[in-house]
């Protein structure tokens, strides 16, 4: 795995572009991107065909829980096959393994021990230990995994970094996994409350966030974390996917989003419609000017849709839009059609994709600032005229 930073904003900004190369063929992926959340290695509503059908390199990044592994197909049978490469049919996708689900909220237990990390399974709560955790990413083959704890560490990993609402805690969770290497091969603790660490070879997985904390909070967590980690490293922060959380990770510094928006956007029935040219749209000369209302995304449950022979956005070119209408998704919907979650899920996907190419391509033309502010403007005023 490479990864280099190719842009950073300037005046004193944290936000940064990058490249990220992975195996022999070199496949490059711009940063900041998306992982796109899965149930056992594919989308929940996107088959392996229509994977293709979405923006590409972006599309190849994909997020997968080992633990969704623990009660399927024997781990012997997957190391078998090839892996998960080979067992799901995507040679050129670039798998990411961490821990945390990435669809599902798990409760909160106390099983959790010295021993391991306790996860929800279909049969109960599992205690998994970190030599079950190496096991399971042994067997996957992934390109890229997070470390469980000290003793799970190898090539292509990532370093864990915890610690809660504490800024103390980030700080030295931090500082310490940034100074971790894999070849090393001591293994240490740092006492503090609900904090472990990881040797790593490939970047950094920031955990805990998007579990209730507000916004001046996780602010200021994300960049006291960053300003500990080395800039030749990527960092990957798990749960935060709201547009306006994506531009918050940007500005401190973060490349890669794992999240659930477009599973959980999809499953309610909405489709997202804001525009994501605003760089070329909207930019003359360094300002912004706004055209008016700007929505986020509309419920196609409601019955305004009825007879709405409109596309869900006029110059979108995913398959959905290309091809079906509000009002068939609309109907879809209310017949409970799972056609109507696949179409929705390839529309979301394709246009938060498009979302994280515009985000790259302000920072690139040195505009990030600008464009993160018209957007939270746009969208805040668009709630309060919601709301009035």
């Amino acid at each position: 795995m490479r990864f280099a930073v190719t842009k950073v904003c300037g005046s004193g900004g944290k936000a940064r572009a990058g490249a990220l190369h992975i195996g022999g063929g070199g496949i490059g992926i711009e940063t900041p991107a998306l992982l796109l959340s899965t149930r056992k290695g594919l989308p929940s509503f996107v088959s392996c065909d229509l994977l293709a059908s979405l923006p590409l390199p972006d599309s190849l990044l994909l997020h997968v829980c080992p633990t969704h592994f623990i009660e399927g197909p024997p781990l012997k049978t997957i190391s078998n096959i090839g892996g998960l490469h080979r067992m799901l049919g995507l040679p050129d996708h670039i798998l990411v393994a961490a821990a945390g689900d990435s669809i599902e909220s798990l409760p909160s237990s106390e099983a959790t021990n010295k021993f391991g990390a306790s996860f929800e399974t279909p049969s109960g709560r599992r205690l998994v230990k970190p030599s079950d955790y190496m096991e399971l990413v042994s067997c996957m083959k992934p390109n890229l995994w997070a470390s469980l704890a000290d003793e799970a560490s190898g090539t292509n990993s990532f370093g864990v970094i915890v610690g809660g609402s504490s800024i103390e805690q980030r700080r030295l969770c931090a500082t310490e996994v940034s100074k971790r290497n894999v070849s090393e091969k001591q293994t240490s603790y740092i006492s503090c409350t609900d904090l472990f660490v990881a040797k790593f070879d490939a970047g950094f997985w920031i955990g805990g966030f998007g579990l209730g904390e507000n916004i001046e909070e996780r602010c200021s967590l994300l960049n006291a974390v960053t300003d500990c980690l080395p800039p030749e490293k990527p960092r990957l922060v798990s749960r935060l996917g709201l547009p306006e959380e994506v531009l918050e990770g940007v500005a401190a510094g973060i490349d890669l989003f794992d999240s659930t928006y477009i599973y959980q956007l999809t499953m309610g029935g909405f489709a997202l419609i804001f525009p994501i040219d605003m760089v070329e749209r909207d930019m003359q000369n360094g300002l912004f000017h706004n055209d008016g209302g700007d929505s986020t995304k509309i419920n196609l449950h409601a019955t305004t849709y009825r007879k709405d022979t409109s596309r869900l956005v006029d110059s979108c070119s995913c398959f959905t839009c290309q091809n079906h209408t509000r009002a068939y998704l609309n109907h879809l919907l209310n017949v409970h059609e799972m056609l109507a979650q696949i179409l929705l899920e390839i529309h979301n996907t394709h246009h938060y994709l498009r979302f994280f190419c515009s985000i790259r391509e302000a920072i690139k033309v040195g505009e990030f600032d600008l464009f993160r502010q018209q957007f939270v403007k746009k969208r805040r005023a668009h709630i309060a005229a919601a709301v009035l």
